[in-house]
């Protein structure tokens, strides 16, 4: 008797949720239109401007790992060839 109950209250409740779908994609679709007009494009110098700063960051960092890289390599290079010797 339980176990009747319980799966007529979940169709019910399944029943009730699909019903409330369309309601719940015309919310959600309103939501979006207005979300999307608070988007502002940028101007072509923005985009300019920022890809220059994104660049440049690129090339510094670039060149920050290499050293970094470099020095790193050398020393683990010494430290071995400093122990097999000994």
């Amino acid at each position: 008797m339980a176990k009747a109950i319980a799966v007529a209250d979940e169709q019910s409740t399944g029943l009730s949720r699909l019903k409330a779908r369309p309601q719940e994609l015309k919310e959600f679709l309103e939501n979006v239109r207005s979300e999307m007009r608070k988007v502002v494009t940028p101007t072509r110098a923005e985009v300019q401007s920022t890809t220059t700063v994104v660049l440049a960051a690129v090339f510094l960092f670039a060149a920050y790992f290499f050293v970094v890289d470099a020095i790193f390599g050398q020393s683990v290079t010494h430290l071995i060839q400093y122990l097999t010797k000994h």
